[in-house]
């Protein structure tokens, strides 16, 4: 079902491409022993039957090495990511539901662009969905300002991911590394024939507008700009529009915080590790119905980066489903909207959900909080 990652061009990506069959089970045993991840792993709160024994991070280490000694490939270790991928959809989704997956031709590559709410899981969700239907998963774009930790890259890049460098860097070494990228992703889809997934902007969107950054786009073309128009480009890539929606966003709080001191103080400051904390919680926490939906081959017809980018935009909020709590927000904020496919209850028990978050935070970021989630409903 997995394509053969061998035949990358190796030297050329090496500081950029996933890791290949061969590295896998090095980085496993690397990752066992690397203080710092088990450290996160404690963290999250599976492991309280050792954190508290002596040696309980060389007890950890060995249960990981355990668990790990058979994954010798990039396949191998999707196969376990699947498992986990699933118990997180059973633990924290109430219904995951999936649409347009019989679009796909599994003897293609495609460019999968798609909005982007939570940092690890519109990729996760997707690559569960391909995979569970004999399709091959994707390489994943992903920005290095999420791998502050060395644990943290190598965990994405043993699934999949390709790193894409947004660092304060001189134009000429920004071009470079875009370029790079670029270039990746020509040969991924047009010459191995695998599938590339990006989000349609860089970082999430926060206020709940899912639009398509035109300088994305530019990166895209960046490698065949030269050669051939915008518009002929991504119809070669074969770009599927990818929409995804949560009831409930786990991380709704903390964007809501970023939102406002970044409109107060027009600059907003993370904290150590904010980005890793995002990741956790958006794995952990209560999403409740969650709905992915993939749509088909877009026919771009005109060498522009804003018409190209507008295209996607229309496609992914068209394909958008909405949630009772959209609708709730809507509602709080006074808003006239006409509800047809959710009732009396269903409304109301989102709203007091709504109510119950916002009791969390100020007044002065509730309209923040509540334009995340009723702001999908302008589509």
């Amino acid at each position: 079902m997995y394509s053969n990652t061998q035949n990358i061009k190796v030297n050329k990506f090496d500081s950029i491409r996933p890791y290949l069959d061969n590295e896998v089970n090095k980085v496993l045993i690397d990752l066992s022993n690397n203080r710092r991840f088990l450290k996160m792993l404690f963290e999250t709160g599976e492991y309280k039957h050792i954190k508290y024994l002596p040696f309980s991070r060389k007890a950890l280490g060995y249960l990981i090495r355990n668990k790990i000694k058979n994954i010798n490939s990039v396949a191998d270790y999707q196969n376990m990511f699947e498992s986990i991928v699933s118990d997180v959809v059973n633990k924290s989704i109430d219904n995951f539901s999936v649409t347009g997956i019989e679009n796909l031709d599994q003897t293609k590559g495609y460019l999968f662009i798609s909005n982007h709410r939570d940092i690890t899981l519109d990729s996760a969700l997707l690559n569960l969905s391909l995979h569970k239907n004999n399709l091959n998963t994707t390489n994943n774009a992903v920005g290095n300002n999420l791998l502050s930790e060395k644990w943290a890259s190598d965990l994405m890049r043993l699934n999949k991911s390709f790193i894409i460098d947004r660092s304060d860097k001189s134009k000429r070494e920004i071009y470079k590394s875009l370029n790079l990228s670029s270039e990746f992703i020509n040969e991924t889809i047009l010459k191995n024939n695998n599938s590339i997934w990006i989000a349609q902007k860089q970082g999430r969107s926060k206020d709940g507008n899912d639009y398509t950054d035109p300088s994305v786009i530019k990166m895209i073309h960046l490698y065949a700009r030269k050669k051939i128009p915008v518009n002929e480009y991504l119809n070669s890539l074969n770009v599927i529009p990818v929409s995804i929606s949560y009831e409930k966003d786990p991380n709704d709080l903390r964007k809501t915080k970023e939102l406002y001191f970044t409109d107060l103080n027009k600059k907003y400051i993370k904290e150590p590790k904010e980005d890793l904390m995002s990741i956790s919680e958006g794995i952990r926490g209560s999403k409740g119905n969650v709905h992915l939906n993939i749509g088909s081959v877009i026919d771009f017809k005109t060498d522009s980066y804003e018409d190209c980018s507008d295209q996607i935009t229309a496609e992914i909020k068209k394909s958008y489903k909405l949630h009772a709590t959209n609708y709730a927000a809507a509602l709080i904020q006074g808003k006239k909207v006409n509800i047809d496919e959710f009732n009396v209850k269903e409304i109301d028990d989102a709203i007091q959900y709504l109510n119950e978050r916002m009791l969390l935070i100020s007044d002065e970021m509730q309209p923040y909080f509540l334009n995340q989630y009723s702001n999908s409903i302008n589509i």
